[in-house]
């Protein structure tokens, strides 16, 4: 029993300063967080028609100012990409955009 409850102590103590980190830097980038959840909220409510009708459309002007900047910060883009990938990739495989 006293093993148990040690064990359960230093997962908590290992496992709290992640969650901490991780929810500050979450917090630290409001826009980048913005951005992120808008581009997965359309992926999540558009339909494979629209997601395969938007594929080759041109990028409006602030979505290529955006594409811009994360080019040229790799640690913004590092994030961004974190954060959107899973669910844009999940999308993408149901609808048949990829293998």
């Amino acid at each position: 029993m006293w093993s148990v409850k040690l064990k359960l102590q230093r997962v908590i103590l290992l496992t709290l300063p992640v969650l901490l980190f991780a929810g500050v830097s979450s917090a630290q980038y409001p826009l980048l967080d913005k951005a992120a959840n808008k581009v997965i909220q359309k992926y999540q409510n558009s339909s494979c028609e629209q997601l395969w009708q938007e594929r080759g459309q041109p990028k409006s002007q602030r979505e290529q100012e955006v594409v811009n900047f994360l080019r040229s910060d790799p640690q913004m883009r590092q994030m961004f990409i974190d954060r959107v990938a899973a669910p844009i990739a999940n999308k993408m495989f149901e609808c048949g955009m990829i293998p």
